[in-house]
């Protein structure tokens, strides 16, 4: 549900805002998915990170603007993303060192602010090096296979751009941000289960990049009748 949820706020903001709307997804989806991926949830037996549903739709926002609008708004999207991330974990260690109020209530909320946030700079960090390394190698990969084929077969571009991606990502955000804070046995779970289902939600969003593609392909074809009719 969250997984179906994320991708039809993504293609809504699509609909309503255009390659902007891609862009909120963008910058929400890494800022937001970086707090998430602190959370470790249980997903049938096995251990995952939360951020991981969240994080495939900035993938699947990537590919929306490499198709649509071509590699050079992919890639602007993903410096946007980076410069999110960064500017997130500037503002936060700001907020923390600030001495909050001796309300206990004040101290509480400080308290769970350094729980969560204390620990961002690291994952972070981590996030910033797998987020490039994966984002650039998407958006090459996505046009790399998009000429391979003469623009044919959407759901190849976007699947094998991906699943490559994905799994460079997870390899380096995993070992960055959790090597040595967890069990190996642990560590493995997360490695497995974190690319497992990147990969299920680059298949579930195959549609949704098809119905992103026929929404820009209408609002075009409405703008060249509205322009003929000016004329």
């Amino acid at each position: 549900m969250f997984l179906l949820c994320s991708l039809f706020i993504s293609l809504f903001l699509f609909r309503i805002f255009g390659r902007q709307g891609l862009y909120i997804v963008i910058v929400s989806g890494v800022v937001l998915a970086n707090i998430q991926v602190i959370k470790l949830v249980d997903i049938f037996g096995f251990t995952a990170t939360l951020g991981n549903i969240l994080y495939g739709s900035v993938f699947f926002a990537t590919d929306v603007l490499n198709e649509i609008y071509g590699k050079k708004e992919a890639r602007k999207g993903v410096m946007l993303g980076f410069a999110a991330m960064v500017t997130a974990v500037v503002y936060m260690q700001f907020a923390l060192v600030i001495k909050p109020s001796p309300l206990e209530e004040a101290q509480r909320v400080h308290d769970s602010l350094s729980m969560i946030f204390s620990v961002l700079p690291r994952i972070v960090f981590a996030s910033i090096i797998a987020y490039l390394f994966s984002q650039l190698h998407d958006v090459w990969a996505y046009q790399f296979w998009r000429k391979l084929t003469s623009g044919k077969y959407l759901w190849l571009r976007n699947n094998a751009s991906t699943f490559v991606s994905q799994f460079i990502d997870s390899i380096i955000f995993t070992f960055v941000a959790f090597w040595g804070v967890y069990e190996f046995s642990i560590w493995i779970q997360i490695v497995l289960t974190t690319y497992v289902f990147k990969w299920i939600v680059a298949a579930v969003d195959t549609p949704f990049l098809y119905a992103a593609r026929s929404m820009a392909r209408s609002s075009r074809s409405s703008d060249a009748a509205n322009g003929k009719k000016k004329v």
